[in-house]
């Protein structure tokens, strides 16, 4: 069995949706790492974004953990030209489009970015080659909202309009199992 510990990056406090743009993370709740980080396994493998909200809050988790190349395939959703948008200019830009992909997640994807169903495959193929990669081991990835609502998903066998329902708090907490092929979700969105 191969445990994977998904951890959302500390917080950004951006007010506009903020995918592939790369914004630093706020880690001044030493408190709150240091509880999370004692939440973890010790031995894990520790893997992040590239994105510096995620590769910062996963230097902060190191304490001694096997810190693997950061990955680029677990960035956050490619919003495209809404990358830097508030939702309110971005429903007033884009009306239509807009409310089917948050109403209705699936292959439709914004101005040059990307769909659910796109980045859900991007997660998942990097998810599956770690499995082979590094079996039966404990795996912390530190990403984003997006992409653990991707395994939230998965795990839960839930529709992606379901998973957008499901709050994944920054430093919290959501551990996914694999066994035999098979996903089983534990504690989601914790925070310690």
């Amino acid at each position: 069995m191969s445990r994977w510990w998904w951890v959302r990056h500390g917080p950004t406090h951006q007010k506009a949706l903020t995918g592939w743009r790369d914004v630093p993370a706020d880690l001044s709740d030493t408190a709150a790492i240091t509880r999370l980080s004692d939440a973890l396994p010790a031995a894990a493998l520790l893997v992040s974004s590239d994105l510096i909200r995620a590769s910062a809050t996963a230097d902060a988790l190191a304490h001694g953990r096997q810190r693997l190349p950061h990955a680029p395939a677990l960035r956050e959703f490619d919003f495209g030209a809404w990358d830097g948008l508030d939702f309110a200019t971005v429903a007033a830009r884009d009306p239509v489009l807009s409310r089917s992909y948050w109403e209705a997640p699936g292959d439709v994807a914004p101005p040059d970015g990307e769909s659910w169903n796109a980045a859900r495959a991007r997660i998942d193929r990097f998810v599956e080659a770690m499995n082979k990669r590094h079996p039966g081991r404990d795996i912390i990835a530190v990403a984003h909202f997006g992409t653990i609502l991707t395994q939230v998903q998965k795990a839960l066998g839930i529709s992606p309009a379901e998973a957008l329902s499901q709050p994944i708090a920054p430093l919290s907490l959501s551990r996914f199992d694999w066994c035999d092929g098979v996903w089983q979700a534990g504690p989601i969105n914790h925070v310690c």
